[in-house]
């Protein structure tokens, strides 16, 4: 899968974010060590902070099918327009890095079409890991 399937499909779960309160649409899109795509997108509730992010989902997705290790994870986020990159939030950063190792790769797009690609030591330098 190319890097732009791969935003591709972060786009297309975006549209089914549920973001009442925030109208903030995040699809996540991420392919584990065996090849398997994953995909998730951001739930909100009214008991705030009792959300889940799109990164949280498309990993719970990829441990739930056996997958342990995220090669690359593209992130698609925005408001109403939905035209400007969006990079994991702190807590995803952390949940990014519990999977991932010095090759993984995080990749944005803005619509655009401006690339930004990351690693997690450019995104969570001196991380917290066991």
């Amino acid at each position: 899968m190319t890097d732009e399937e791969l935003l591709d499909a972060a786009r297309i779960v975006r549209e089914r974010a549920y973001c009442p309160y925030s109208n903030f649409h995040v699809g996540a899109a991420l392919i584990d060590e065996n090849g398997n795509v994953h995909v998730g997108c951001n739930v909100e509730n009214a008991a705030y902070p009792q959300g889940n992010c799109a990164e949280a989902g498309a990993i719970g997705a990829m441990i739930a099918a056996g997958g342990t290790r995220i090669l690359t994870i593209a992130v698609a986020g925005g408001g109403e327009s939905k035209t400007r990159a969006c990079t994991p939030c702190g807590g995803c950063r952390q949940r990014i890095r519990e999977f991932s190792d010095e090759n993984t790769r995080i990749i944005v797009k803005d619509d655009d079409d401006t690339w930004h690609s990351y690693t997690m030591a450019e995104l969570l330098p001196s991380s917290f890991h066991l």
